[in-house]
């Protein structure tokens, strides 16, 4: 049991539910919208998703401790570190982490070719983009991560939010539409920024190590007025779910998760130390569990009273 722990440490494990919400989301669309639901296909496409995340997770704290990003964050007085800490401290060995690392790559692989043998190639490639997108985020030559100029953003709104709904939804009912990409959009947008916030805690160790975040090239002050309007965007594109018949009406409710995170954002000055942004840390990735949550009880709801 105590080595469980030290991996599901490792890999940041209690981050899952920003992977896990926009699944539930694609496999609860093709219910509601077309009364289709394989319970295998769903569940391997879960068990699939949930590796690939954690392989992110993991790939990101291998290649930021090689770049010596890691490192720098944990002598930076300034920063606070939002990787696992295991390779920066020394607790487990290279060898070991990467092991672990692409033990999670060919879980993710093996599910994703099953699915697509179910339900044909475009499950894989969906898949597979979102391994590139995970890899290339720190791994050299890309590094698309470190190159800050909203690479990264979208390449969260893509892995957290498009892939993941449409991917799901197509794995149950064979086929694309309007309504699944809509309905990633609020989740995706929200995990974005959970990730783009995160940036704030350690911009200065980022700077000294070369790592070009959006935070370190505008600033703490405009990278702020950024976070605020991307959060306004995600909950927009939950009002236009509505009006555009991907989410029914009730599923309106969830906008009254915008009020915590816009408290922590009124407490918030132009200028912080790092700390002063762990609240909105916290509110931003409480948003995007809630929301996401109550999306989908809208959805399976509206699938049972149809």
């Amino acid at each position: 049991m105590d080595r469980l722990k030290l991996w599901m440490k490792a890999s940041r494990f209690r981050v899952l539910p920003v992977m896990v919400i926009p699944v539930f989301l694609g496999g609860l669309g093709a219910y509601a919208w077309n009364g289709t639901f394989h319970p295998l296909l769903f569940l391997i496409t879960l068990l699939g998703s949930a590796a690939a995340h954690l392989f992110s997770n993991m790939i990101n704290d291998l290649w930021d401790f090689r770049s010596g990003v890691d490192v720098a964050a944990k002598e930076t007085a300034a920063a606070i570190s939002t990787n696992s800490g295991f390779l920066a401290n020394g607790t487990m060995s290279e060898r070991a982490f990467a092991f672990v690392t692409w033990l999670f790559f060919f879980l993710a692989l093996g599910s994703g070719v099953a699915v697509s043998l179910a339900s044909g190639w475009w499950a894989l490639l969906f898949g597979g983009l979102g391994g590139l997108i995970a890899y290339f985020y720190v791994a050299p030559p890309l590094k698309f991560g470190y190159r800050g100029k909203g690479y990264s953003e979208i390449a969260i709104l893509l892995s957290f939010g498009i892939l993941p709904v449409m991917g799901t939804y197509y794995v149950q009912v064979e086929q694309f539409g309007y309504r699944p990409l809509l309905l990633s959009l609020p989740v995706g947008l929200l995990t974005t920024l959970v990730l783009f916030n995160h940036h704030f805690l350690h911009w200065q160790a980022d700077r000294q190590a070369g790592k070009r975040t959006l935070v370190v090239v505008w600033g703490p002050r405009k990278s702020l007025v950024f976070s605020r309007m991307l959060a306004i965007l995600a909950y927009v594109s939950l009002i236009a779910c509505v009006l555009f018949q991907a989410l029914p009406w009730y599923a309106l409710i969830a906008l009254i998760t915008i009020v915590p995170l816009f408290k922590v954002y009124g407490s918030l000055g132009p200028e912080n130390d790092s700390r002063a942004y762990l609240p909105l840390m916290g509110a931003s990735l409480q948003a995007s569990v809630r929301c996401g949550g109550i999306t989908g009880l809208a959805l399976l709801v509206h699938g049972l009273i149809q």
